[in-house]
């Protein structure tokens, strides 16, 4: 029994922390506090659910919980009077305010849930988008705050997680990434950053660290940094939601089309990517068949209204490499020369170190191995990747590839090093042995 609670609050987490959040902060105007909060909530979980059992609504039960607690905290600040007359404004149709704390959250277990799903559904700012996820997004992207911060305090309170983890996935110090977040949170309090989806003149400014911020949360579920699990399924759902509603709010541009295309795209893949035990399958051997055709047709479909407005843009290229992909019938009919050419096009958007890492290996499958190892030596001189695992993990491949195996083992070993995920780990080890036994 317990087990299986623990899985359903972890369950609960994955799928609900981010709509916590978002309707706490709505609600309260206390990043910290919502924060805090949504995790009391969760801790609660574990102890009421292994008593009374899971609630039929998980959501709805966390959010009221963790509502509750935000407003006890109100109450006992001195200052709190005012903030707590305006939570009590903002929520008068959702969950009743009762002075007496005697609400109970499990009425999510009955058929008068006062919660019932509508902190997502009802709550409208004047903007149209009845999202508090959307809306989450947008104060995190508001052009006063550097688009660093802007995707790391979005993923940090929209999908959950980790400084640490955040701090891997930008490839900076834990500490440093601390301080960004405290910094983000700082400047959007102190400068009266409103909780709301701008109005439509101003969207196009913060389209940028939207769509990073999409781009990034599908990344973290397709290729979890860490944990034991590759592939964060909630989180690549959750990406294509919020893309599929910034689509809807602005269909005449591009590029968000085109990085909806781009994740459809990826996502028709995601179930093969591991197997039945969870270890990792590459792309050449996945099995093609098992790939989701109606997201690959439709991810397909976007990417040529996206590109027939004659503006290209980064979501657009990447999305274009990922069409190659997945319209090769076999791994050998891989067109390795038009993936090359787009990675290099892409550098002219997104002049990165990961870009060219990329672009090194598509070189190195349509001009040979030495082609691609020349760009990867560049790029281990310049030492930005040092602490990224795909960078030796690819040179290994290579180095694989061209029968060198000896030199190959010594990449895998420091490819080893560095990589948090236990998939990948896993991979690289059975790579590693491979090359040993040579």
């Amino acid at each position: 029994m317990n087990d299986e609670v623990e899985e359903a609050v972890a369950a609960a987490f994955r799928e609900e922390w981010g709509q916590v959040v978002a309707t706490l902060i709505r609600v309260t105007g206390d990043w910290d506090l919502a924060e805090e909060c949504a995790q009391d909530a969760f801790a609660q979980a574990l102890d009421r659910w292994r008593r009374d059992g899971v609630p039929r609504r998980p959501g709805a039960w966390l959010t009221t919980t963790a509502r509750n607690r935000a407003l006890d905290v109100l109450r006992r600040e001195a200052v709190g009077a005012q903030k707590l007359r305006e939570v009590a404004v903002s929520t008068r149709d959702e969950v009743p305010y009762d002075p007496y704390g005697t609400y109970d959250p499990y009425s999510a277990y009955g058929p008068h849930d006062p919660c019932d799903g509508r902190y997502d559904s009802e709550f409208d700012d004047g903007s149209g988008v009845r999202d508090d996820r959307l809306r989450l997004i947008f104060t995190c992207c508001h052009p006063a705050l550097p688009i660093e911060a802007r995707v790391a305090l979005t993923l940090r309170a929209l999908a959950g997680l980790t400084t640490p983890e955040i701090a891997h996935a930008f490839l900076v110090p834990e500490a440093t990434m601390a301080q960004r977040l405290v910094r983000a949170k700082r400047k959007i309090r102190n400068a009266g950053i409103p909780y709301r989806v701008p109005p439509a003149h101003l969207l196009p400014e913060r389209t940028t660290g939207v769509l990073g911020v999409l781009y990034l949360l599908f990344n973290e579920g397709y290729a979890a940094t860490a944990g034991a699990d590759l592939v964060r399924t909630n989180l690549c759902a959750e990406a294509i939601r919020l893309a599929r509603v910034l689509a809807r709010l602005m269909p005449d541009e591009p590029e968000v089309v085109g990085l909806l295309a781009l994740l459809l795209l990826h996502d028709a893949r995601r179930g093969t990517r591991v197997d039945a035990s969870g270890d990792l399958v590459t792309l050449e051997d996945q099995d093609r068949t098992a790939w989701d055709r109606s997201e690959a047709e439709e991810g397909a479909a976007l990417l040529e209204t996206a590109l027939r407005r004659g503006r290209p843009g980064p979501y657009q290229i990447q999305a274009a490499i990922a069409a190659c992909h997945i319209t090769a019938g076999t791994a050998e009919e891989t067109d390795w020369a038009d993936i090359a050419a787009l990675y290099g096009e892409l550098r002219r958007f997104v002049p990165s170190a990961v870009v060219r890492l990329n672009r090194a290996v598509a070189v190195g499958m349509a001009e040979g191995t030495d082609a691609g190892l020349a760009l990867v030596a560049e790029l281990e001189g310049e030492g930005e990747l040092d602490a990224y695992h795909l960078l030796p993990a690819t040179r290994a491949d290579l180095l694989r590839r061209a029968g060198r195996t000896t030199e190959a083992a010594e990449a895998y070993e420091r490819a080893l090093d560095l990589v948090e995920n236990a998939a990948e780990w896993r991979f690289l080890e059975k790579r590693l042995a491979e090359c040993r036994s040579v």
